[in-house]
């Protein structure tokens, strides 16, 4: 027998190693995601917007096409056209209806924001044992159709609906209001759409929140309000800020909402891109409005990402 002995493994290698392949995999499942439904569906719209209309199936002409391989994309770099761009720069119709868009999810992402903390605040305050109870009640709308939901305020505020029948039976109002087909039915459609999204993220937040931080600020003698907007609203910000993105993003392309309760007149980038899209066929437009409207969202969050990003790297 052999004196030399045989040095074991150790008896957590193969555990750290599927560990830290699990770490790996957990980090590039986002990645790839990201890649697959957002990178490589972006391309295809660039492409599409660089191309040139055509009475075709699909009804454009490609400047190249992904077969041809990068040789075929290199000598087709040339013919790529940018008129399509030129085009919306200079219609107005496309300048207002981006901001118009931009009006309307700003002042609602306001609004939303105004019902939402409230909401928020009241949940992160109430009792523990009552809290899953208060989050499944804001979590419940999403169990209906969002198509349904929108349609249900037609019928709410349609002149004869059941809001103007309310004040009109209680005396309040003598003649129905004109609601529908209107920002006003806008706003409330969205705010009440989207008010989960502002709601979440800010009960997040609070929950987490040291409440004797307040406590210890009345003990100071502040007062109620000025506590709330010295200690409360500020630790709160994080989750203000994620609520409004997540309002405000997908508000400015909104598309169902405006067609439904703004009605015909309503001018928004969402409908004209489909307009552009299903009406006039002309899919090079409708791809650079839709590549526009993605540079006019993704560069102010990029660059409010730096600044915060900085801000965070000065105070440390």
């Amino acid at each position: 027998m052999s004196d030399v002995a045989i040095r074991p493994e150790p008896a957590g290698a193969g555990s750290r190693i599927v560990s830290a392949v699990a770490g790996r995999l957990v980090i590039i499942v986002p990645y790839v995601w990201l890649l697959l439904f957002f990178l490589v569906p972006f391309l295809i719209v660039l492409k599409i917007s660089l191309s040139q209309a055509a009475i075709a199936m699909p009804p454009y002409a490609p400047a190249f096409r992904l077969g041809d391989g990068l040789a075929g994309f290199l000598d087709a770099v040339g013919q790529f056209s940018f008129d399509n761009y030129v085009w919306l720069t200079g219609d107005p119709l496309y300048i207002n209806a981006y901001l118009s868009s931009l009006m309307i999810a700003a002042v609602s992402t306001v609004l939303t924001l105004l019902v939402g903390y409230p909401v928020a605040y009241g949940m992160a305050r109430a009792p523990a044992t009552i809290r899953p109870t208060l989050l499944m009640l804001v979590i419940l709308p999403f169990w209906t159709s969002f198509l349904i939901r929108v349609y249900a305020w037609i019928g709410i505020l349609k002149p004869e609906g059941l809001l103007n029948q309310f004040l009109l039976a209680t005396g309040i109002i003598d003649q129905p209001l004109v609601i529908l087909n209107t920002h006003t039915a806008i706003f409330i459609g969205i705010v009440y759409s989207y008010l989960p999204f502002m709601v979440l993220p800010l009960y997040a937040t609070l929950e987490k929140m040291d409440h004797s931080l307040v406590e210890a600020a009345l003990d100071l003698g502040c007062t109620r309000i000025g506590a709330f907007w010295k200690v409360t609203f500020p630790l709160s910000l994080p989750g203000v800020i994620a609520g409004c993105l997540l309002v405000f993003i997908p508000a400015v392309g909104e598309f169902v909402i405006p067609d439904l309760l703004g009605g015909s007149q309503t001018l928004m980038i969402g409908k004209t891109l489909w307009n552009e899209f299903f009406s006039n066929r002309d899919w090079p437009v409708a791809s650079a409005v839709a590549v526009i409207l993605l540079l006019v969202l993704v560069v102010p969050i990029m660059i409010f990402q730096k600044v915060q990003a900085d801000v965070q790297e000065r105070d440390r």
